[in-house]
């Protein structure tokens, strides 16, 4: 029972370990990406012309794309389940460790 209990126990913690990973990595692109973006919005008004807008397409080429990737990346931390469903890839590591396990028997 015990052994169980302290399987369970470690199961657990790497779990956790795996998300706190998972968010930290998140956190980190997005810091970066408003700093980033905050230098490029500083550089880009100090390159007006007078009387030139700030509201043109170049201007938000790196803010919309880059912007794209860190919503992908929200997605993959805190919707995880949304695209591949709950217990993915547990599903998946039981399947080909069935598949190898089948051929490997095939050659003996």
């Amino acid at each position: 029972m015990n052994n169980t209990n302290d399987f369970l126990q470690k199961e657990r913690y790497k779990f956790a370990a795996k998300r706190v990973k998972q968010l930290k990595g998140f956190y980190t692109h997005l810091t970066i990406y408003i700093i980033v973006n905050l230098i490029f919005v500083f550089i880009n008004i100090e390159n007006l012309s007078d009387g030139e807008s700030y509201f043109q397409w170049r201007n938000f080429i790196t803010f919309s794309f880059w912007g794209i990737g860190v919503l992908a990346h929200a997605g993959s931390v805190f919707l995880p389940g949304l695209l591949f469903g709950k217990n993915w890839e547990e599903r998946k590591i039981k399947a080909f460790m069935e598949q190898e396990s089948k051929e490997v028997n095939r050659y003996e």
